[in-house]
């Protein structure tokens, strides 16, 4: 989920606002999140399998 559809428990306003302290302070945190910050685990769980398996075929390929 992106944080442009997040609502601040602390103020119920859009957390992309920032209008209060809590919003500003998760806004920078979830800005400042890795490349793979966005996905969630099943999906980096799928792409591990995936790149594992693309290994074991060029393993088998160069045997």
């Amino acid at each position: 989920m992106t944080y442009d559809r997040l609502v601040c428990a602390n103020c119920a306003a859009p957390v992309t606002e920032g209008r209060c302290p809590v919003c500003r302070a998760n806004r920078e945190r979830l800005q400042q999140e890795g490349p793979f910050g966005g996905l969630n685990p099943v999906a980096l769980l799928t792409l591990l399998i995936v790149l594992l398996g693309a290994l074991a075929v060029l393993a088998a390929r160069t045997a």
